[in-house]
């Protein structure tokens, strides 16, 4: 295979759709670095592994030799992404803005090159911009094409309301592509429709038209929506490292595959293929491929200590082979005078009501430090240090804090 068809082949991984392959691949053949653009609007201030997911095929085309940049959509995040809304979405403030964007270096460099990476604010360019520019900029698209949206013509057809803000939002993330002199950007399967209109300004604008790479959405640890902080179904790349192990050991045996495909830099196709036969022929427990993945991510965002650290722990409680105090502590205030088991549960985020947590208990499916627990009125004091564990993967070791 040729160093070209090998570099077209990492860049395929995962993806959803390459527009246009024939451009990228002319690109390529001109031996220079090609500028990679992906942006990313600061509208909260973690970011989860669904995020890396563009964050790691930018790492790809860096290790590829071509320049990345991180977009912070600083001025985008204020209008507000329309993007899959039926509603329209309030704008963040410059100071919210600019807060969720001070954390977001920090958090890149886990998964980018510093030093391969440009680090960009589209503010830097829309600040300067005068009303008469915007005015230029928007009578370069119709309303005609923004309605062709999907998102905006079925607000449309359903007598939703559309703020006229909502259209400049494309036109605005377009425009980035332009002044950065963009030859490739990324984005989820859903930002389509805006990808392409940074291939429309920068035609406009005498440009060759970027390649458009989309990204799959990764599903979430319930394996059925996207991974999303709002639907509680993530894993934050700042998290602990032993709440990125056992969150990823919950995650079902097929959705494991996906996130191998899309998240893991140590394992190629070609060994994913024969992992994925090795699980069918019986000779490996994909429990053991999931730990793998755990521990690649956990390492990622942490370090190799802290992942086996990690793994150690998820082995003591699941398994029951090893320490349990090598988990992280996590103080819950509680008040002077105690709390009880049901209460304590929901506490610590085991349980997402008082209602579960005592089916669980009837269920015999609590255990504090390894032994069955059933009575929901026992009461635990400030002191308390244990290991609360529901069904088998749920669990935290837990210290009571008084309030």
């Amino acid at each position: 295979m040729s160093e070209l068809q090998q570099a077209l082949e990492l860049i395929a991984r995962g993806a959803e759709e390459i527009l246009k392959r024939e451009e990228l691949e002319a690109r390529l053949k001109l031996g220079r670095p090609l500028r990679v653009k992906a942006g990313f609007d600061p509208t909260a201030p973690d970011l989860h592994l669904g995020h890396t997911v563009l964050l790691n095929k930018m790492r790809q085309f860096q290790d590829l030799g071509h320049t990345v940049i991180f977009l912070v959509g600083d001025f985008t995040g204020m209008i507000g992404d329309p993007t899959g809304k039926n509603v329209t979405r309030k704008p963040l403030t410059r100071e919210d803005v600019e807060a969720n964007a001070r954390t977001y270096a920090d958090q890149v460099f886990k998964v980018l090159d510093r030093e391969r990476t440009e680090l960009r604010f589209n503010s830097e360019w829309f600040d300067r911009m005068s009303a008469a520019d915007m005015i230029r900029l928007a009578a370069q698209h119709t309303v005609a094409r923004m309605l062709e949206r999907d998102d905006f013509s079925k607000r449309f057809a359903g007598q939703q309301p559309i703020a006229i803000h909502e259209f400049l939002y494309p036109l605005v993330q377009g425009y980035d592509s332009v002044a950065l002199r963009a030859d490739v950007e990324l984005g989820g399967t859903d930002q389509k429709f805006n990808l392409l209109m940074g291939r429309a300004l920068q035609e406009n604008a005498g440009q060759p038209p970027q390649v458009v790479l989309t990204m799959p959405l990764l599903e979430g640890i319930d394996g059925v929506q996207k991974m999303s902080k709002s639907l509680g179904n993530y894993i934050g790349i700042a998290e602990p490292a032993i709440d990125i192990v056992t969150k990823t050991m919950k995650i079902g045996d097929e959705l494991m595959w996906r996130w191998f495909e899309l998240l893991s830099f140590e394992v190629s196709l070609a060994e994913l293929a024969r992992m994925k036969q090795d699980v069918a022929a019986g000779q490996l427990n994909p429990r053991d491929a999931k730990l793998r993945l755990a521990r690649e991510l956990a390492t990622r965002f942490h370090d190799a200590a802290a992942a086996e650290q990690a793994i150690a722990g998820w082995h003591a409680v699941v398994r029951g082979e090893g320490d349990t105090t090598l988990l992280p502590v996590n103080d819950i205030v509680i008040p002077a005078g105690g709390i009880r088991l049901a209460a304590l549960l929901k506490a610590a985020g085991l349980a997402t009501s008082n209602s579960e947590a005592m089916r669980k208990l009837k269920e015999r499916a609590v255990r504090i430090d390894g032994e069955v627990a059933e009575d929901p009125q026992r009461e635990f004091a400030p002191g308390f240090e244990g290991v609360l564990q529901v069904g088998k993967r749920n669990f935290a070791r837990v210290r009571l804090v008084a309030g």
